[in-house]
C-alpha cells in the first residue's frame, strides 16, 4: 500500500511542475504578444501597425492582463 501512495505523490509532483511549466510558457508567449502590439511601430512591424490603433490597444492590454494572470497561477501552483 506504501509503494501505490508514493506512486500517487511523484504523480502528483509530475502534474505540478509540468503545469507550472505550461503556465509560465504560455505567460511568456501571451505577455509577448501584448508587448508586440503595444510596441510594433517600434519594431517596424507593418503587419500589425496597419491594425486600428485602438483595436491594437485593447489587445494589447487583454493580452497583458490575461499573460499577468497565468504568470500568477505558475507561481502560486494550486492544481
Amino acid at each position: 500500500m506504501d509503494t501505490m501512495k508514493q506512486g500517487r505523490e511523484r504523480s502528483e509532483k509530475t502534474y505540478r511542475i509540468f503545469r507550472s511549466i505550461y503556465d509560465f510558457t504560455m505567460a511568456a508567449l501571451i505577455l509577448g504578444c501584448g508587448f508586440v502590439m503595444f510596441f510594433a511601430k517600434y519594431l517596424h512591424l507593418d503587419q500589425i501597425i496597419n491594425l486600428d490603433n485602438e483595436w491594437r490597444i485593447i489587445f494589447g492590454c487583454m493580452c497583458l492582463a490575461y499573460g499577468s494572470f497565468r504568470l500568477y497561477r505558475g507561481f502560486q501552483k494550486e492544481y
